[in-house]
């Protein structure tokens, strides 16, 4: 079931979670202070015709199965000029799930219904972004983001609202296999998402507002790894962030797929670690996946490499929408938590996540020199709380006789 997958993100989390509705809840507002700019939200229903995919409910006909083009409902986020119309809810994201891959044809799911019950308090919860506001004048670097394993464009729709008031194009579509909307642990299930990521750069391409110049990936757990795989193909993408992603978890996969070298990659990277994966925890993984290899981020040597430490988070605490139930907090997750963390300092140590990715951001596709002292300064000298995070910075080394690099 696709809630439950996001619940364990990748199986990082092994074993069964029961979801519940919290009876108890107050709308979640992250410490982070919002750009200058307003922010406005599209949905575009469109198809890669380049490939194609299983059948769906309005695919299918009487005469049996039928594959169409890939469909990918896009999210774009972007600078809007002010509007009075209200903004997007939490309910409004949650039902874009209904035509996910049934453009105009809503269809009730039974992950539907669950994630609806599951967030059913923050339902009416008002975000930042107007649906179809007027776009700013201007031209804005392009942020791609990768959801993790099966899920839902949305899933960090806090941080994608927060680049885009901060003058970054945001565009996001679902995490899904090659041929169905369920992601799958193999190479064919990451290269399909790894296409996504360059179709949405396409898509970014054809925008008015967007300086193609200036392009990033971002990603939560299998989106990380999705990027990753992108980035290796597509030269467009200038800077990665990932959020705990499964590129430190499945290297076999990399070293399996032939063509993803991160000992060749130049471009540089913001990797954000949970504070207690073990080696038993790897372990079992490698078991359990055949994922053993070499560490991507060991071989990540000639592109810059910051590497952030959330000591107090979780696997599923880089996912904005997991902070929406206190009951599930309560009654099902004390036993994942990292020591005596609990959900408070998750919300803000995923603040924290939110201005560090910024400053990334702003330093590679703004060339932003405050950014980039920001990034080097100890985070207490930027008003980090003690025992929030560890940052650990590594230059890149020039690649071997290209002195220029």
């Amino acid at each position: 079931m696709r809630l439950l997958k996001l619940a364990i993100l990748c199986c990082i989390v092994i074993g069964p979670l029961r979801l519940v509705h919290g009876e108890s809840y107050a709308a979640v507002k992250f410490s982070v202070k919002p750009g200058p700019h307003a922010v406005g939200v599209r949905v575009v229903e469109q198809y890669d015709s380049a490939r194609t995919f299983g059948s769906t409910g309005d695919q299918a006909s009487s005469s049996g199965h039928v594959e169409k083009a890939r469909p990918l409902q896009t999210l774009v986020w972007y600078p809007a000029q002010k509007s009075a119309h209200r903004a997007m809810t939490m309910g409004d994201y949650i039902a874009l799930m209904d035509t996910e891959v049934s453009f105009g044809k809503p269809q009730r799911t039974r992950d539907g219904d669950v994630l609806k019950s599951w967030l059913q308090a923050s339902l009416g919860e008002s975000l930042s972004a107007v649906r179809d506001a007027s776009a700013e004048v201007g031209r804005f670097p392009v942020v791609i983001y990768a959801p993790s394993f099966t899920s839902w464009s949305w899933e960090n729709v806090d941080l994608c609202e927060y680049l885009a008031s901060y003058g970054y194009v945001v565009v996001a579509g679902p995490g899904m296999g090659e041929r169905s909307r369920e992601s799958t642990h193999d190479l064919s299930g990451v290269n399909a998402q790894a296409s996504d990521v360059s179709f949405l750069i396409g898509h970014a391409a054809s925008l008015p507002n967007t300086d193609m110049a200036e392009v990033a990936a971002v990603g939560f757990s299998w989106g990380g790894l999705a990027d990753l795989f992108a980035a290796s193909r597509d030269n467009r993408i200038k800077a990665l962030v990932s959020f705990d992603g499964s590129e430190r978890y499945f290297p076999g996969l990399v070293e399996a797929s032939k063509s993803v070298h991160p000992d060749q990659m130049t471009v540089p990277l913001m990797y954000f670690e949970e504070g207690d994966q073990s080696l038993e925890d790897q372990d079992r993984l490698n078991i359990r996946f055949h994922a053993e290899g070499r560490s991507v981020l060991n071989q990540w040597t000639h592109g810059d490499l910051i590497t952030v430490r959330m000591l107090g988070l979780f696997h599923p605490e880089f996912c904005s929408i997991a902070y929406r139930n206190e009951e599930l907090w309560e009654k099902e997750l004390p036993n994942l938590q990292v020591a005596d963390y609990d959900r408070n300092d998750g919300l803000v140590g995923y603040a924290w996540v939110m201005r560090y990715t910024r400053a990334f951001l702003d330093l590679n596709l703004k060339q932003d020199a405050e950014a980039g002292a920001f990034l080097k300064a100890l985070p207490s000298a930027n008003g980090v709380p003690s025992h929030t995070m560890s940052v650990k910075v590594r230059p890149r080394t020039p690649v071997a006789n290209n002195p220029t690099s």
